[in-house]
């Protein structure tokens, strides 16, 4: 993977960890060989790896993505702690 591709595809992400899965899920569906999302979104991708391909259409706003938004939970009950009655 190119170094400068990493950091300019981590800049637009901003969250590494959501950086790898994107990046994760666009190799395979480039991989897999089927379909119109099989086809990079970039020219001259010939002589570039998946993972490259992946990173350059990120850092060129060409893949989009969407972050869950987070679920409001209630405050979580402690366990009580059982008494042993000798």
């Amino acid at each position: 993977m190119n170094a400068e591709l990493c950091k300019r595809a981590l800049e637009k992400v901003g969250d590494p960890y959501i950086l790898v899965n994107i990046v994760s899920r666009r190799v395979r569906q480039l991989l897999s060989g089927s379909g119109g999302l099989s086809r990079p979104l970039v020219p001259n991708a010939e002589n570039l790896g998946a993972a490259d391909v992946a990173l350059l259409e990120i850092a060129e706003g060409k893949l989009g993505w969407e972050l869950p938004e987070p679920e409001e939970s209630s405050p979580v009950e402690k366990p009580r702690k059982r008494v042993r009655r000798t």
